[in-house]
C-alpha cells in the first residue's frame, strides 16, 4: 500500500514538471518524508533545467557537497560560497540524476569560481562526482570540445543513455568510447562535419538497437561528398526512424527509405535563395503526419505534399525572405494543401490578401482544421524594396466566418499589424454560437487601448472570447481578458496604454 501510494504521487508530481510548476513542486517537499522523497526524485531528475535563474551558486554548493572532505576542503579555495564540510546532504542527489548536460556543468563553474587558471583541475574534480560506475544516465549532452578523460569502468554509466546530443565537434576519444558503450539511443541530435568525424559518427548512428528521432545540422558549404557517410547509417535505421530534422540539404535520397516517418522538419537557407533538392523524385513519405519547413523552395513542398499529404494532420511552413515566395508560390501551395490533406488540423502558412479566395477554398475542403497560424511578409534590411503589408481584415473575417466548425485558433505572425474595433466587433458578433475563439498577435509593441480591452472582456463574459494575446517571443505576454479582470475588479494595474485616437 506505501508502495501504491508514492507511485500514485509521482504520477501526480510528474504531471505538475510537465506543466512547469516548479514552485508547487517544491512547496510540496515541506508536507512529510514520503511527499519529499518523491518530489526530490522529479527535480533532480534533471536539475539542469534550473540553471539560469540565479541558483548557480546554490546548486554547485550542492554537487559539491557530494565530495570528500578532502576534496571539497581543496575545492573551497576557488570559490567563496561553499558551506562547511559537516554540511552533508540529507539526499545522494546526485544519484537521482538521469540527464548529464557536461555544457552547463561547465558553465556554472566557470560562472562561479573566482579564478579560471586552475579550471581543467577543478572541471574534473567535479564531473568525477558524474562520470563514474555508481551513476546511470538516459540523456547526455556532450560539449564541444569536451576532453575529460574518463577513467575505464566509468563509462558504463552510459550504457542506457536514450538520448545524446552533440553540440558542435566533440573528443574523438570520447565518441569511441560512446559508439563502444551506447546501444540504446533513440534519439540523436548532433552536427556534421568533415569525412573521418563523419565516419565515426555514422558508426555511433549504426551501432544503435532502434533510433527513433534523428536531428541534424549540416554545412553544406565544402566536402559534401562525405555526408553521404552519415545518410548511408541512417538507411540501416530506416524502418525505425519515426522522428528526422535536417537543417541543411541531403545528398542522397535517404528520405525515400524512411517508410515509417510521421514528422519531417526541414530548414533551409537563410539567404533568400531557398533549399534545393534535387533528391526528390518518387519521394512518398505513407505515414508522414507532420511537415514543418523553414527557407525550403516551393517545388519540394508542393511535391511532398502531393505525394505524401493524405495523413498530414500538422503543416507548418515559414520562409525569413517571404519576398522570394511570391504570389503564384503561395497559390500553389495553398492549392496542394486543400486537394491533398483532408485529414489536417493544424497549419501556418504565408498570408497575403491577393491569396485570400485560395485560403476560402482552403477552409471549405480542410474540415478539420483547429488553428491557423498567419505568416508575414519579412522583408531584410539590406533589401532595395521596403514596403510595409497589412491585412485586409473585412475580408479575412468574412472568410473565416464561413471556416469548419473545428477552426477556433487564429495566430498572427511577425506583423504588428491588428484589427480595428469596428472590423473586430463585427466579426465577434457572427461568431457568437460558434465554440469560443482565440487570438494571439506577435507584435513587439504592446501598447493597449482600453476600448480594445473592454470589447474583449464583454464578448469574453458572453462566451464568444476564449483568449486574446499579444505575445512577444523576448518578453512576457499581455493577456488583454486578464487587464479586463483587473479593471472590473478594482484592482490598481499599470499596462502601457495607445493613444485614444489610436483605431485599435
Amino acid at each position: 500500500m506505501p508502495k501504491l501510494y508514492k507511485d500514485i504521487l509521482y504520477l501526480i508530481f510528474k504531471e505538475l514538471e510537465l506543466q512547469y510548476q516548479k514552485k508547487s513542486l517544491v512547496s510540496c517537499l515541506t508536507v512529510d518524508k514520503t511527499w519529499c522523497e518523491t518530489v526530490v526524485l522529479i527535480l533532480w531528475k534533471n536539475p539542469w533545467i534550473y540553471y539560469g535563474h540565479n541558483k548557480e551558486e546554490l546548486l554547485l554548493n550542492t554537487i559539491i557537497s557530494h565530495s570528500t572532505d578532502e576534496a571539497r576542503n581543496n575545492l573551497s579555495q576557488y570559490f567563496n560560497f561553499l558551506t562547511s564540510s559537516s554540511n552533508k546532504p540529507l539526499f545522494n542527489y546526485l544519484s537521482f540524476c538521469r540527464h548529464l548536460n557536461l555544457e552547463k556543468i561547465e558553465n556554472i563553474i566557470k560562472e562561479s569560481c573566482f579564478t579560471h587558471t586552475h579550471f581543467k583541475e577543478i572541471r574534473n574534480s567535479i564531473l568525477n562526482l558524474f562520470i563514474n560506475e555508481n551513476m546511470e544516465y538516459t540523456h547526455l549532452y556532450v560539449s564541444q570540445h569536451f576532453d575529460h578523460r574518463i577513467v575505464p569502468g566509468a563509462e558504463l554509466c552510459f550504457s542506457k543513455v536514450e538520448y545524446l546530443e552533440i553540440n558542435g565537434r566533440i573528443n574523438d576519444n570520447i565518441l569511441l568510447i560512446l559508439t563502444k558503450t551506447c546501444k540504446s539511443i533513440k534519439e540523436v541530435n548532433c552536427f556534421i562535419f568533415e569525412y573521418e568525424y563523419n565516419y565515426r559518427i555514422a558508426k555511433l548512428i549504426e551501432n544503435q538497437k532502434s533510433l527513433i528521432n534523428i536531428k541534424l545540422l549540416v554545412d553544406n558549404s565544402h566536402d559534401t561528398k562525405s555526408h553521404e557517410i552519415i545518410e548511408k547509417a541512417l538507411i540501416k535505421q530506416s524502418n525505425t526512424i519515426q522522428y528526422f530534422n535536417i537543417c541543411g540539404r541531403l545528398e542522397t535520397k535517404v528520405l525515400s527509405s524512411f517508410v515509417n516517418l510521421k514528422i519531417l522538419e526541414l530548414t533551409g537557407n537563410y539567404d533568400g535563395r531557398g533549399l534545393k533538392w534535387d533528391n526528390t523524385s518518387g519521394l512518398f513519405l505513407p505515414s508522414l503526419q507532420t511537415l514543418k519547413a523553414s527557407n525550403i523552395t516551393c517545388d519540394f513542398l508542393v511535391y511532398l505534399i502531393e505525394n505524401s499529404g493524405r495523413q498530414l494532420i500538422e503543416i507548418n511552413y515559414h520562409n525569413n525572405y517571404s519576398h522570394f515566395h511570391n504570389i503564384f508560390d503561395n497559390r500553389r501551395l495553398i492549392q496542394a494543401i486543400y486537394h491533398n490533406c483532408p485529414n489536417l488540423m493544424y497549419l501556418g502558412i504565408l498570408y497575403r490578401n491577393d491569396n485570400i479566395v485560395d485560403f476560402e477554398k482552403l477552409l471549405v475542403n480542410c474540415q478539420n482544421l483547429k488553428r491557423l497560424e498567419f505568416f508575414y511578409e519579412h522583408i531584410p534590411q539590406w533589401c532595395e524594396i521596403q514596403q510595409t503589408f497589412y491585412t485586409e481584415w473585412d475580408n479575412l473575417f468574412n472568410i473565416l466566418i464561413k471556416s469548419p466548425p473545428s477552426l477556433f485558433d487564429f495566430i498572427f505572425k511577425d506583423t504588428e499589424d491588428r484589427p480595428g474595433l469596428e472590423s473586430l466587433k463585427l466579426f465577434l458578433d457572427k461568431w457568437e454560437g460558434r465554440q469560443p475563439v482565440s487570438f494571439a498577435f506577435d507584435t513587439r509593441y504592446k501598447k493597449v487601448n482600453d476600448k480594445l480591452v473592454d470589447l474583449i472582456g464583454r464578448y469574453n463574459e458572453k462566451g464568444v472570447v476564449k483568449k486574446y494575446i499579444y505575445y512577444d517571443r523576448y518578453f512576457e505576454d499581455v493577456d488583454l481578458l486578464d487587464i479586463y479582470r483587473a479593471k472590473r475588479d478594482g484592482v490598481t494595474i499599470s499596462y502601457p496604454k495607445e493613444p485614444e485616437t489610436s483605431n485599435y
